[in-house]
């Protein structure tokens, strides 16, 4: 059925053995080899049919012997066996897949070409069928079995590992045992080493205490000791001589610690004197330069950049003496001036002391041709017509000098001194060098440039500068920035009117009391009460009250509130003095003894105690300056004045159960029944005491003399044992009298007139008790 040229392959087939090709691993039908090339003649090479038709020698004995890696656990070996299985499953596959093939192409399988088998007699067939279909199971119980083997040796040598690491801890613990004492005996060598240590540590750091003498001796007796002062390792041996000292005072049982203190103190005293050369010898030099240009120019800016400007420049070009001198006064002073305690705190606020004086006796010689000139200048202004102007100006021009000096001593000495009551404070020592140039401390020049110049003027003119001072300097606006210069001149206002305006003013005041109220006459003339005049309540007063008001209002205007409240010693002099005046005018319009005497004496007493006492009650709420155009204080007077119950006071006095000391003490009414002696006297001490108490009660003892007298006139007009005149014609000539007195103020006659009828009929009363007895 084929040709004659492809049987002819076959023999060929079997003589040659040609290479087979690799199969491709997909499953794809392979080429037909039926199939001829076209045309073409069949080579030698061509794949024989017999070789198609092998198939692969299945090999039933063991594997191949490998190293099969180290099982960690049962999961490793299943997948070993899993992978054995997936091999042999795919071997079966290819062998169907094969045969398969072959029938196919209908090619008869070569198999049975074969002659049968013959098996070896010896040998049952059901035998070898047994072991034909247990081979691929044998191979699997030989993998086992090997594995098994290589487990048996892992675990033998684990034993044999477990066994050494016995053997080896065993052998270590006797060696630990054996060398526990050893380890201790180094153990005690290596702490008493460290102890050795650091005692050799402290000897050697005390010893530094004691070797370090020599060299500092040497360095500050060298002939050129004297620039030290100007490096900056000046410091540091400042800092190592008091380390030095510091540790001799601690140590005091040490070898030679005495001496040892003595001779660094010594040399601390040398060295800080040496400082204060080098700094003077600065200031020197620096000065004189500059007192030679100042006094070369005539120019006011010119003088002032040289005062300041030139004047920094050229002192802290010397900076490390600079830095030198600031460290000492750091020292013993903060920041502000206050001192720091310490053991060194006497022997540098010493040199610090001495600093101070030499930079300020500079700074006075260097600028006294500008403070001269200054002074020239005031006292110049000051004899023309406006003496105030010229104090202003003055003031205004010593702030700003203080100011800028504040500055420059603050770059020269890195502090700026406060207020501080302390003796020892840097404001104390700048404060005991008194110059007639105007500083943070010294404000001297000031004052006794101003007082004598304010002696000769009137004492409105004082006021009006101490008012300018106080609300320029001292009271600053709700809505005013402060600033450094506003801070500066506030400090300096206040230490300015504590320290030298106000006591000057009072002293001023005490001097006008005296001219004016003390040793003022008394004309007939001033003695009449005349009627109100443009309905102001003190135009009809004595004289001597209208120039006391005009005292307290000037006070008031000069001084805070804080100052002029009746704890003042001013105004407590001023009410005094004028009680005492219109005592006196008292005294002298008793001398005549008419039933109604006029002027009333009485009635003038009243008049001018309630305005005093009006314009003090004006004065504690700060408004005296206006005069009141009526006494608008009255009813919290009157108030105070009368008791709760008008008629049980009235009708105790006049039985005699109560004594007219008790009028002066309003709070106390009760127990001054049980000992009116003992309260009389209490309130005599108090009224000496307190200005106002003492108004109070001759206040109280007018009113009741002046209602007992009219309420007696009263009752006798009524009665008419006054004769003919009728009450009517009474009662109009006490509305006469209280008119001229209280002219425009119906509230005072009202509650006098009161009084007055209050009292009559206590009179009344009195009586008729007395005549059903």
């Amino acid at each position: 059925m084929y040709e004659d040229s492809w049987y002819s392959l076959v023999p060929d087939h079997i003589q040659k053995k040609t290479t087979p090709t690799s199969q491709p691993s997909s499953h794809r039908r392979r080429d037909s080899l039926l199939q001829q090339a076209n045309g073409s003649k069949q080579s030698g090479d061509s794949e024989p049919l017999e070789r198609l038709l092998e198939e692969p020698e299945t090999s039933i004995g063991p594997p191949e012997p490998s190293l099969i890696p180290r099982a960690k656990s049962y999961s490793d070996f299943y997948h070993v066996v899993r992978a054995q299985l997936s091999k042999d499953a795919a071997k079966k596959k290819r062998r169907r897949t094969k045969a398969k093939g072959l029938d196919a192409l209908m090619i008869t399988d070569p198999e049975d070409n074969l002659p049968p088998p013959k098996f070896s007699p010896s040998r049952p067939t059901d035998a070898e069928l047994v072991d034909a279909s247990q081979q691929e199971y044998m191979l699997y119980r030989d993998q086992l079995q090997m594995t098994e083997r290589h487990l048996d040796r892992l675990v033998a040598d684990a034993n044999g590992a477990l066994d050494l690491l016995t053997s080896l801890a065993d052998d270590f613990r006797a060696v630990e045992a054996q060398t526990s004492s050893f380890q201790a005996q180094c153990d005690h060598l290596l702490s008493e080493e460290r102890r050795l240590q650091k005692l050799a540590d402290e000897v050697g750091t005390d010893l530094h205490y004691y070797a370090y003498l020599d060299g500092v001796t040497r360095r500050l007796n060298a002939p050129g000791a004297s620039r030290l002062v100007n490096h900056e390792n000046f410091g540091e041996i400042l800092t190592n001589l008091d380390a030095c000292i510091e540790f001799m005072v601690k140590h005091p049982d040490y070898r030679d610690a005495e001496s040892y203190l003595a001779r660094y103190q010594s040399l601390l005293t040398k060295a800080l004197h040496l400082l204060e050369v080098g700094f003077s010898g600065h200031l020197e030099q620096t000065t004189s330069e500059i007192s030679k240009q100042i006094i070369g120019t005539q120019s006011e800016a010119a003088r002032h950049a040289l005062a300041y400007g030139r004047s920094e420049q050229t002192l802290l070009e010397a900076d490390g003496l600079i830095a030198n001198v600031q460290r000492v006064i750091r020292t013993c002073y903060d920041q502000f001036g206050h001192p720091i305690p310490g053991e060194h705190f006497n022997t540098y606020s010493n040199t610090a002391v001495n600093l101070f004086s030499t930079y300020s006796d500079m700074r006075d010689r260097s600028l006294r041709p500008i403070t001269q000139h200054d002074l020239e200048a005031f006292r110049k202004e000051a004899k023309g017509a406006n003496t105030e102007s010229a104090c202003r100006n003055f003031i205004k021009q010593c702030y700003e000098r203080s100011f800028n000096e504040a500055g420059l001593f603050s770059r020269v000495f890195s502090i700026e001194p406060q207020f501080n009551p302390d003796s020892q404070s840097a404001y104390a020592a700048l404060k005991g060098q008194q110059k007639a140039l105007v500083n943070t401390a010294n404000l001297t020049p000031i004052a006794t440039t101003l007082q004598p110049i304010l002696q000769t003027t009137d004492l409105q003119t004082i006021c009006n500068l101490l008012g300018w001072v106080t609300n320029e300097y001292l009271l600053l606006e709700y809505d005013e920035e402060e600033t450094q210069y506003s801070i500066h001149c506030h400090d300096l206002t206040a230490r300015l009117l504590t320290e030298h305006l106000w006591p000057f003013a009072d002293g001023s005041f005490e001097a006008e009391v005296t001219k004016s109220l003390s040793k003022a006459p008394i004309p007939p003339e001033s003695l009449k009460v005349l009627p109100v005049t443009n309905n102001m309540a003190s135009s009809n007063a004595y004289p001597i009250v209208k120039r006391a008001l005009e005292l307290l209002a000037l006070y008031d205007q000069a001084m805070p509130k804080e100052r002029s409240q009746k704890s003042s010693p001013v105004v407590f002099r001023i009410v005094t003095e004028t009680i005492s005046a219109l005592q006196r005018a008292e005294a002298r319009l008793k001398t005549n003894k008419a039933a109604n005497p006029d002027p009333d004496p009485d009635l003038f007493m009243i008049k001018n105690l309630l305005i005093v006492k009006n314009g003090l009650m004006s004065l504690e709420i700060g408004d005296v300056r206006a005069q009141p155009a009526t006494m608008q204080y009255f009813g919290q007077i009157w108030d105070t004045l009368s008791p709760q119950n008008w008629m049980g006071l009235f009708r105790g006095i006049l039985g005699g159960t109560l004594s007219l000391g008790l009028w002066s003490s309003m709070s106390n009414t009760g127990a001054a029944a049980a000992n009116g002696k003992v309260s009389g006297n209490r309130a005599q001490a108090q009224a000496d005491q307190d200005a106002n108490e003492k108004l109070d009660e001759l206040l109280r003892q007018s009113i009741y003399a002046f209602t007992q007298r009219w309420g007696t006139l009263i009752n006798g007009a009524r009665s008419g044992k006054r004769g003919p005149q009728p009450a009517a014609a009474t009662e109009k000539e006490l509305d006469n009298k209280l008119s001229v007195a209280f002219g425009g103020q119906p509230e005072v006659i009202a509650k006098l007139k009161e009084a007055i009828y209050i009292n009559a009929q206590a009179q009344k009363e009195v009586k008729a008790e007395r005549g059903s007895r």
